[in-house]
């Protein structure tokens, strides 16, 4: 059946208009405006921090306009097509119309996906943690798989990020790694990919050649921001200092400028070594460790609210996603069934999918619909 391009470029348009109703251009336009007029200060970089996330932010909500801009274009474009397709009754712009509708979809579903992000903490910048779990030296080089997998992730969207700090594992890969995503509404997207993964696939560590399940465990959290007020007493911290080491044990450098935070009161532990210094270092791992803090009050507040409308519901289950590389090859999460059969292109970054089911599940779990 040939396809009704007047009623697919109607429901797009109805899509679009949703799509605005949430983002709102005119606000938009506001906040890009204040956006630019602090980035045009000539003290903005007196504060560096404060000055990175003004730039970051004013990067974001450009994009974001130029995005909505770019959809209203391409479905008067894609119109302009049809319409020629029909007059002049050519097959070859037909198609074009055909593959560019489906790429307006696609871009469509993309967006669609940012308003569903309404959490009180989706908009923050995230921390993500990687931990090796069980099986062995598999699990750790599964870790390093993860993070690669990560960054790759954000290099691919223009996502600046930063290594904050990294455990080696003693024969290959990594105990674990914390790092930032610094973007605006990188903690909404990411927070759907913490839990526990699972790898199975012949272990390039067995000189048998026999097949290995190992797992990994991955936290994000939102970056704490100034208005937070998470107050931690130096009573309630043990402070260590030690030499930032490289893989195998190499020292990276000859002074104790690494920093390991210890939170008396929940056991929360925090390492650093990123920075140069002991003090940057100790002041990112405050800084991590007060994000966590946020995220432990935050569950803590949710558990009383489900325990006083006795909601019963089981959260989400120890093993979230498994990639398989041996007997076959697939990656599945199993919390909303999405696959895809090529697993090295997920490892090299291509996890919109992924984000994008986890997102909408999310939402149908909130509200009671999955």
């Amino acid at each position: 059946m040939a396809t009704d391009f007047p009623a697919e470029i109607r429901a797009l348009r109805s899509t679009l208009d949703s799509i605005e109703a949430v983002i709102d251009p005119a606000a938009l336009r506001e906040k890009i405006a204040d956006l630019s007029s602090k980035a045009s200060a000539p003290d903005l970089w007196d504060d560096p921090e404060s000055a990175q996330q003004v730039t970051s932010q004013l990067s974001a909500a450009q994009s974001e306009l130029e995005r909505l801009a770019k959809l209203n274009a391409r479905i008067d474009d894609l119109e302009t097509l049809v319409e020629l397709a029909t007059e002049e009754d050519d097959a070859d712009s037909a198609a074009e119309a055909e593959t560019e509708l489906g790429a307006v979809r696609k871009a469509m579903g993309e967006l669609e996906v940012r308003t569903l992000l309404s959490g009180e903490y989706d908009q923050r910048e995230a921390v993500v943690t990687i931990r090796s779990g069980a099986g062995g030296v598999d699990a750790a080089d599964f870790a390093e798989m993860l993070m690669r997998m990560y960054l790759r992730w954000a290099e691919r969207h223009g996502y600046p990020t930063k290594v904050l700090d990294t455990s080696y594992a003693e024969e290959a890969g990594l105990k674990s790694a914390t790092f930032e995503v610094k973007v605006p509404y990188a903690y909404g997207n990411l927070s759907v990919e913490a839990g526990t993964h699972r790898l199975v696939r012949i272990s390039p560590f067995d000189n048998q050649g026999r097949r290995q399940t190992s797992f990994a465990a991955v936290e994000v959290i939102p970056l704490i921001e100034q208005t937070d007020h998470i107050d931690v007493p130096e009573s309630d911290i043990r402070v260590d200092v030690f030499r930032s080491s490289g893989p195998g044990g190499q020292s990276v450098n000859t002074t104790d400028s690494a920093v390991r935070i210890t939170h008396l009161p929940t056991g929360l532990v925090v390492s650093m070594q990123d920075e140069k210094s002991q003090i940057q270092n100790r002041a990112a791992a405050m800084r991590v460790l007060q994000s966590r803090l946020l995220v432990l009050r935050q569950q803590q507040e949710d558990a009383k609210k489900k325990e006083l409308a006795g909601d019963i519901k089981a959260s989400w289950g120890d093993q979230m996603r498994s990639y398989v590389l041996h007997p076959y090859q697939m990656v599945k999460d199993l919390r909303t069934d999405y696959e895809v059969g090529n697993p090295m292109a997920v490892f090299d970054g291509d996890i919109d999918g992924f984000i994008e089911a986890g997102i909408r599940w999310r939402r149908g779990q909130e509200n009671g619909t999955a």
